[in-house]
Parts: structure tokens; C-alpha cells; sequence
């Protein structure tokens, strides 16, 4: 597979500031993303919101499900066909919860792919693999931050989806820098989720900064 970032944010205009470095295959939003950015979730025009990713050169865009279990399926289904008209592939969020593991195969069933999200132990990648979506996301700096082995359960999960036939991939969100990117990249895990402050620290070292001032002093004789 190949390396896929993914930018972090409901900000819109976190998306008009970076989409267009051409970096990211696509954008992940979820609840928390959007009360962030001064969004309620439920009254989000996804339809609007679709289309200016597409516009922005994402080419999937990540929601996630909410409220009643029961609403999931509906939702899911909406969140398909505004990608679909946007021209972008949707990729739902699923928790994973026990209510909503069960609410997964209803899900599924539309055909569009699916994310399990909020992952904290590799255990959970049984799950994932055994309803054969396409993503989970562990938290992986707030899996550090609670004291857990981050970085060895990374490779366990992975491990694990191999066991189960590769086809479920390990989305890693909740990094906190690009040293953390670098040193899961160097264990061979390529699709990462990040927010704009970490996006930011990827476009710039102050190293190549002197370096180039250096060819524009040499340039101008």
C-alpha cells in the first residue's frame, strides 16, 4: 500500500490553507473535530461540506455516526450519497462500542466503506477485521498519554490484520508530532491521520529555511 495522510479537522479554513500543499489524499472529521470548529453536529450540511473537500482536491472524505444507534444506518446511507455526488469516496465512522459494533453490519450492508474509531487496544482489531472494514483508528497519542504501549501495539494490530488476510488498515490518528509519524513510518505503518498544527511542522525546518536563503543570497550574486 501506499502512504496516505489524511488532514484532521472540520476547520474549513484549516482545509483552504492546506488541502492545496497537494499532501493529503483526504480529510477525517467526528464530533469532537467539529464542536472545534464552532460546529453543531446535527446541523452540518454535509452535502455543502462534501462538495468543498472534493473541490480542495480530497479524494475521500471521513464522517462519523452519531446519536441513537437506530440512526446510524439513515445517516450512514446520507453520508454515502453526498460523497458520491461530490465526487468523493465516504468513508463512515463507526465507535467502537458494543452497540455500535452491532449496528455495523447494517452499515455495511449499504456497500460503502467503513472506519472503526476511538481504538485503544489490539484487541479491538479482532473486531474490526472480523466485520471486514476497510479502517480502524487507534488514538495513538492518547494512548501514550494514558500510559499504554503505543508504539508495540501498533505493530500487534498490525500483525493481527495480517492475520486476517490484510484487509482491514490501521488509520493512526491522535499523533502529537511528526517524530511520532516518523518512527511508526520506520516500523512500516504508512496511513496517518493529522491535525493542522502537526500538518504545519511537516512543511517547514529552520534548517532548510537557512538553507534556501542561502541560494537566494548566491542567486543574487
Amino acid at each position: 500500500m501506499s502512504l496516505h495522510l489524511y488532514l484532521d479537522t472540520a476547520d474549513t479554513s484549516e482545509w483552504d490553507a492546506l488541502m492545496p500543499t497537494g499532501l493529503f489524499h483526504g480529510i477525517t472529521t467526528n464530533p469532537l473535530l467539529a464542536q472545534r470548529a464552532g460546529l453543531t453536529y446535527p446541523e452540518i450540511d454535509w452535502r455543502a461540506l462534501a462538495r468543498r473537500a472534493a473541490r480542495l482536491g480530497a479524494r475521500e472524505f471521513h464522517a462519523q455516526v452519531f446519536g441513537p444507534v437506530e440512526s446510524y444506518t439513515a445517516f450512514a446511507d446520507h453520508l454515502y450519497e453526498v460523497g458520491a455526488a461530490a465526487g468523493l469516496r465516504t468513508v463512515v465512522k463507526v465507535p467502537l462500542t458494543e452497540e455500535a459494533i452491532r449496528a455495523t453490519p447494517a452499515i455495511r450492508a449499504l456497500g460503502g466503506p467503513i472506519l472503526m474509531t476511538a481504538c485503544y487496544d489490539p484487541k479491538q482489531m479482532f473486531v474490526a477485521a472480523g466485520l471486514g472494514v476497510e479502517f480502524v483508528a487507534p488514538y495513538f497519542g492518547r494512548m501514550l498519554e494514558a500510559g499504554l504501549p503505543a508504539f508495540e501495539a501498533m505493530d500487534q494490530m498490525r500483525a493481527i490484520g495480517h492475520a486476517a488476510g490484510g484487509g482491514t488498515r490501521l488509520l493512526i490518528a491522535s499523533l502529537r508530532d511528526p517524530e511520532q509519524m516518523v518512527r511508526l513510518a520506520a516500523a512500516g505503518h504508512d496511513c496517518f491521520t493529522i491535525a493542522p498544527g502537526v500538518a504545519r511542522a511537516l512543511l517547514s525546518d529552520d534548517r532548510t529555511v537557512a538553507a534556501a536563503a542561502q541560494f537566494e543570497q548566491a542567486a543574487a550574486g
